[in-house]
C-alpha cells in the first residue's frame, strides 16, 4: 500500500476553526461521497494540529493522508470525472492550493495498539 501526504495551509484570512469546520464538516464529506472513494481510496484521515505550550507553533494547518494499493489506483482516483468535477473545485474554498506538499510514501508500522 501507498500513503500520500499532504501538508497544506489554509486560506489567508481564514481562522484555523473555520478551516478546521469546513474540512472536516464540507470537504471531507464530498471526497467521500464519490464512488470512486470506495473504489480506490483504502484508508482517507485528516490530521489538523494542537496548538500547545511546549511545541513550535504548527508550519500547516493539516496533514492529510490518503492511501490507495498503487500508482494506477492513485492516478484513476485523481483522474476520474467525479474528483475533477465535484471534490477538486471545492479545494481552491479552503486551502492554499499553491503552496503545498506532497510526498508519496511506502507505511511501515513498528507498533500499533491492540
Amino acid at each position: 500500500m501507498i500513503k500520500f501526504t499532504f501538508l497544506v495551509q489554509k486560506l489567508p484570512g481564514m481562522s484555523l476553526e473555520e478551516f478546521i469546520d469546513y474540512h472536516k464538516n464540507h470537504h471531507a464529506p464530498l471526497f467521500c461521497s464519490i464512488p470512486e472513494t470506495e473504489l480506490y481510496v483504502r484508508k482517507y484521515v485528516v490530521n489538523h494540529p494542537i496548538i500547545a505550550e511546549g511545541f513550535p507553533k504548527p508550519l500547516y494547518d493539516a496533514v492529510v493522508e490518503i492511501s490507495f494499493d498503487s500508482f494506477e489506483d492513485f492516478n484513476t482516483f485523481f483522474n476520474s470525472e467525479n474528483y475533477l468535477t465535484k471534490v477538486h473545485p471545492d479545494e481552491p474554498k479552503f486551502f492554499d492550493t499553491a503552496n503545498y506538499i506532497a510526498m508519496a510514501n511506502y507505511e511501515t508500522i513498528i507498533k500499533a495498539g491492540a
